[in-house]
């Protein structure tokens, strides 16, 4: 339930608070007089879209709040949005407006935390149903009436509605997939004769390892020096181990290991050197041996070279087709073997294409059918339960259906919904934005309203100006069912009907002022004053009687009365009484 309501600086409001009670609130007051900016205020909290006169002139930024009494519901979603409850029980819904180098920016926040505009539309259904007088455009749209019908359907109904979203989801993607097969099919097969080539291309090179370009290239400079490294090794040898001239290495080191040898038999001291040098000698005895093993082995293979060239040549060719390197080129070797084997198998993968768009069609058919089914039992529940509601708002000679068409199946299910309406006995059913007057358009929305009032979750009910185009009997059944709904629901509503303010727990009159009148810079605000019993019967006066409100305070005196017997559930007054009433407010208003 809608607790209070805080404005600053928008529209012609610069700063308001209200506090709304259980029950039927109503709004009144002169055309022009502002009635309709609350609403807004509400609509605008809750995620509504914002213009560029939102704004107060002369401010930069607006601040609206909207107090709401804490519910179970209400809980559990601030408890999925990870939001603290606040200690006294409310939930606060803000949203601040601000003039930003000529662009509006907005933020909204619930309990001081701030949110996005997929949270607050999740949230505002559990908050607000607004119906507007714009709504009755709506009403003959195709697409409003399935989604109130299904919503009407309630959990199974939209469980269902959102599996055929589903199935319709897969079907469209399998769909797609076997059309875009079929019509690359072409490019399908040249891409398969370009795979083939370049893997009979990779095939005939052997790759195997990723190292053997280097492995190659040092065995070509190997074979390419084969001549200088035997005569180099021979030379080391020589040095090392063996000299036709002069002493060699090991020669040196033998003469002075004999000498510290000997040396040692008399200080101790000389023993690390000897082993260094005895070490040393041993390295390069083995190094002589090693290097005259490799000169030995080294041989001159021209048709080994050629080979290897040859070789290198081919993985030069490979690597600037598939590399830059050897590793890439084996790494796409791999991956156009695995490609090609699926683009290969082509009536196998079109078999299976064919196969998951047959069964996703068959899915989707059969989601459609069950939907169907459930919203035609919706439907008819809903025509009954419409036709109870639209009797005690003097319509109680009216046709309704629900008509289901069929069509293609699509993601809202395969169901044309269409309400046909006949006023009139004798008239036939037709589309209901087709038939109805204005009034009986607001009398059908209402009574729609009051069908989803029972399966919806939401507290607060808001009503602009429902009651426009009617009079006499008409406007005191719309009082009536709007208070029978005030009994369940927090109503507001906005009305110019003195018989619809009479029947309310809480009454607003709101009207312009203007400050600073007699001054040179005059500013013209909203003010809305709750009225008690003397100020409501007077205002009630103006509403019926318009100039001449005196004289229509006796008929005032008689809604007051009839409005407190209602409330307290007496009988209804007769038709004789009413007609009295309502005769009686066509004298006053002439």
């Amino acid at each position: 339930m809608l607790l209070s309501l805080q404005i600053e600086n928008f529209a012609l409001i610069d700063s308001l608070t209200l506090e709304f009670g259980a029950g039927l609130n109503v709004l009144t007051g002169e055309t022009g007089a502002g009635k309709s900016i609350i609403l807004d205020a509400i609509d605008i909290i809750l995620g509504g879209k914002i213009s560029d006169r939102i704004l107060r002139t002369g401010s930069h930024r607006a601040l609206l709040e909207a107090s709401f009494q804490l519910s179970p519901i209400l809980k559990d979603w601030l408890t999925a949005a990870e939001i603290d409850e606040l200690d006294d029980g409310v939930l606060i819904c803000s949203r601040e407006i601000s003039n930003q180098q000529e662009k509006l920016r907005s933020r909204s926040r619930v309990n001081g935390v701030v949110i996005n505009k997929q949270q607050m539309a999740g949230l505002r259904e559990h908050l607000v149903d607004i119906t507007a007088q714009g709504q009755t455009v709506h009403l003959g749209r195709a697409n409003r009436q399935r989604d109130w019908l299904d919503h009407f359907g309630g959990a199974k109904v939209l469980d269902l509605r959102r599996t055929v979203a589903l199935a319709f989801a897969q079907f469209q993607q399998a769909q797609q997939a076997l059309e875009q097969y079929r019509a690359n099919d072409q490019q399908r097969l040249q891409q398969i004769d370009l795979l083939k080539y370049q893997l009979e291309d990779l095939e005939q090179a052997q790759l195997t390892e990723a190292d053997e370009q280097d492995n190659l290239i040092q065995e070509s400079q190997r074979l390419g020096h084969s001549v200088e490294l035997q005569l180099q090794s021979q030379q080391v040898y020589e040095a090392l181990y063996e000299q036709e001239q002069g002493a060699a290495c090991s020669d040196l080191l033998g003469k002075a290991e004999a000498t510290l040898t000997e040396m040692g038999t008399y200080d101790a001291q000389i023993q690390p050197i000897l082993e260094l040098v005895q070490e040393a000698l041993t390295q390069v005895q083995e190094a002589g041996l090693q290097i005259n093993a490799y000169g030995a082995d080294l041989e001159t293979d021209p048709q080994r070279l050629q080979d290897v060239e040859d070789r290198l040549t081919q993985l030069k060719q490979i690597c600037r087709k598939y590399g830059p390197t050897l590793a890439d080129a084996i790494a796409h070797h791999q991956r156009i073997s695995a490609e090609l084997a699926v683009l290969g198998g082509d009536e196998q993968s079109l078999e299976g294409l064919e196969q998951r768009y047959q069964v996703s069609q068959k899915e989707l058919t059969e989601a459609c059918v069950q939907l169907t089914q459930l919203r035609q039992a919706a439907a008819q529940t809903l025509a009954d339960r419409l036709l109870l509601e639209l009797k005690p708002l003097a319509m109680d000679k009216v046709q309704f259906q629900v008509a289901l068409q069929p069509t293609a199946p699509a993601a809202h299910g395969s169901d044309l919904i269409q309400f046909l309406f006949s006023p009139n006995p004798g008239e036939p059913l037709q589309p209901v934005s087709e038939t109805a007057s204005g009034g009986e358009m607001s009398r059908f929305l209402l009574a729609l309203k009051a069908c989803f009032s029972q399966i919806e979750d939401v507290d607060t009910l808001v009503f602009d100006e429902i009651d426009v185009g009617v009079s006499g009997q008409v406007a005191q059944s719309i009082a009536t069912k709007l208070h029978a709904l005030g009994k369940h629901h927090q109503v507001l509503c906005v009305t110019h009907q003195p018989i619809v303010a009479a029947m309310a727990d809480q009454h607003f009159q709101v009207a312009k002022q203007v400050l600073d009148a007699e001054q040179a810079h005059e500013r013209t605000v909203v003010r809305v004053t709750a009225l008690e019993a003397p100020e409501r019967r007077q205002a009630l006066a103006e509403i019926a009687g318009g100039q001449s409100a005196e004289g229509a305070l006796p008929f005032v005196d008689t809604l007051l009365q009839e409005a407190t017997a209602l409330r307290q559930g007496k009988k209804k007054r007769g038709k004789k009484a009413l007609d009295k009433t309502t005769s009686r407010q066509k004298s006053v208003r002439s």
